[in-house]
């Protein structure tokens, strides 16, 4: 016979991971993009739990300065990158750990698009 957690125990904690994002934005009143681009891509390094989080994270940042969210694409976590054989650049990696101490949302690079 198994017996079930107290319901009000607490859950284990799991861990902050970063999450590398790429994010596609598009015009919006106020954006603060350049004059006669039509959207942009953004380069984020994102802490959550999981991918999920680190999304919804980010979306919600982005949203309250005035982008206009059109697309999220998730490039895994530093392991998983790692483990895909990439090599991570120093200054790449100074701006995750910095994301995963502030278990903040990094906008490395900011790319607009013109057409």
């Amino acid at each position: 016979m198994t017996t079930d957690p107290k319901p009000d125990a607490p859950r284990p904690k799991r861990p902050q991971q970063v999450h590398t994002l790429l994010v596609e934005v598009g015009r919006k009143p106020g954006d603060g993009l350049p004059d006669g681009a039509t959207g942009a891509g953004l380069l984020c390094y994102a802490s959550g739990v999981d991918e999920a989080e680190a999304v919804r994270e980010t979306v919600a940042i982005l949203q309250q300065a005035e982008l206009s969210v059109l697309e999220v694409t998730g490039h895994g976590t530093r392991a998983d990158r790692e483990a895909a054989g990439e090599t991570i650049d120093p200054e790449e990696g100074r701006l995750m750990d910095r994301a995963l101490e502030e278990n903040s949302v990094i906008v490395a690079v900011l790319t607009p698009y013109f057409d």
